[in-house]
């Protein structure tokens, strides 16, 4: 792993490692892990109150030396609006002291920027690595794998956080995003043969529409790649998508891990493909999203953040937007840390039949048992009887899906009890390129066309993007 060598990033660097080390060799005592959470807490408050305009206003009036890791209720929320809003006045340090500048999407809203520094890099990376070089382990019996990087664009962590990270784990990197203009669909693919990748980073949208392309330039993704293993990330993966994945692919799909680029990684996926979250680097609250009462580090309802590096922008009490479930881990992997399950997006949230569902409830209704597919999308409708109507449009890569019609029937069976309103199945033989922009957008934008509302912000920006989501190019 590559370290500063003098600084305060070195003084930090060698700090946390040290704390890093013990909490994965679980020689870290629960007395100690307090205490440097507590410590961490501490240097955060005192740095954003006095080095951030906008925590100096948000904060004024708190009583900051009485916040302690176990009770936090007494910080104000930030939210996804306060950085939209403040946008460079959320730094509280310089933004020369970063050294990499990246920015959101900037799909939805303003791109907000996410300058980081060395101590975030350091602290956010070290436990992905823990993570790969964990699951390498159990795949690849000592040798380094070769690994494709598929990343969304130019100014995201993506491909500088996880090129690091197969760097500290010893493996060759290869940037590859299939969108890009100057690499596209076929020259990545050509890439992925000639190199023989063995792992390939994406989303799960990236590798469904890989498998699509493949197929369209006359490659068989069994025998003419070296795929071991698809590590996926950036927008939700239910267990059903991911087996859908293993399916196409004939390779192992790993939720890899769950982040964003304003709050970094916040857990990564262990060698038993469970959630663990990063618990030296943040302080976790589960808080129910319609009124943001604290359940506190466990539970179920809109997961909440406070960092504990103190880097260029560090976030307080920050209120991700993501459904999730924690609790204490049983898992017998290398992997401390509680775990965390996340069922989608507080926003993506739908009532059907008067009774209110997750994304990840409706993914898994539509693509449990299924297998070969390339992609599916929800329509949602109202009868004359004010009755939800569903209809499923599911597209099959031809050849892997052995009795398309038995498959749409066992869907519709499956999705009608689930969901409890009508389900019909139409196979399609290409779904709407909007279905590919769910990292970009929102997963309910990409997936879900609900005609019993008109299209909101999202959904207009999802249909834009899609003219410009081709491979046959």
């Amino acid at each position: 792993m590559w370290l500063p060598t003098q600084g305060p990033a070195a003084e930090f660097a060698a700090q946390y490692l040290d704390v890093h080390r013990a909490f994965y060799d679980r020689t870290l005592t629960d007395e100690a892990l307090d205490a440097w959470r507590a410590r961490r807490l501490r240097t955060v408050l005192d740095q954003v109150s006095t080095g951030s305009p906008f925590y100096a206003r948000h904060l004024k009036g708190v009583d900051l030396a009485a916040v302690t890791p176990d009770d936090l209720t007494a910080l104000p929320f930030t939210t996804k609006a306060d950085l939209r809003t403040e946008m460079l006045d959320v730094l509280s340090r310089p933004l020369t002291d970063a050294v990499f500048f990246y920015e959101t999407t900037g799909t939805t809203g303003p791109a907000t920027p996410c300058p980081r520094d060395e101590r975030e890099v350091i602290a956010s990376n070290a436990h992905v690595t823990e993570s790969w070089a964990s699951i390498f382990r159990r795949h690849f019996d000592g040798h380094a794998p070769r690994i494709g990087l598929m990343g969304p664009t130019e100014v995201h962590s993506f491909g500088d956080t996880l090129g690091d990270v197969a760097r500290n784990v010893g493996s060759m990197n290869a940037k590859i995003w299939p969108y890009s203009p100057v690499i596209g669909f076929p020259k990545a693919l050509q890439l992925m043969r000639d190199l023989e990748l063995e792992v390939i980073c994406c989303t799960p949208g990236v590798a469904l529409t890989l498998a699509k392309a493949a197929e369209h330039y006359g490659y068989d993704l069994r025998r003419d790649f070296a795929v071991q293993l698809l590590f996926v990330t950036g927008e939700m993966c239910t267990p059903a998508l991911a087996h859908n994945l293993e399916s196409v692919w004939g390779a192992d799909v790993y939720n890899i891990l769950y982040g964003s680029q304003e709050a970094f990684v916040i857990a990564t996926a262990c060698r038993n493909k469970r959630m663990h979250l990063s618990q030296t680097n943040y302080l976790i609250e589960v808080v129910d999203a319609a009124t943001g009462v604290s359940h506190g580090p466990r539970g179920t309802g809109e997961l909440t953040v406070t960092m504990l590096v103190d880097g260029v922008k560090p976030l307080v009490r920050y209120r991700t937007g993501d459904a999730v479930t924690v609790e204490a881990s049983d898992c017998d992997c290398e992997m401390p840390g509680d775990l965390v399950r996340i069922v989608g997006r507080t926003l993506d949230r739908l009532e059907l039949g008067a009774r209110l569902f997750t994304a990840g409830q409706i993914e898994t209704a539509v693509l449990t048992g299924v297998t070969g597919a390339a992609g599916y999308q929800v329509v949602i409708e109202r009868d004359t009887a004010g009755q939800d109507r569903l209809t499923v449009r599911l597209e099959l890569l031809a050849g892997q899906a052995e009795n398309p019609a038995a498959t749409a029937e066992g869907v519709r069976e499956r999705a009608t009890e689930a969901l409890g309103v009508p389900v019909g199945v139409e196979l399609s033989d290409g779904l709407d390129p909007i279905v590919s922009t769910g990292a970009f957008v929102s997963w309910k934008a990409a997936r879900i066309v609900d005609r019993r509302t008109a299209p909101d912000h999202e959904t207009r920006v999802a249909q834009r993007m899609a003219a410009n989501r081709g491979y046959e190019n």
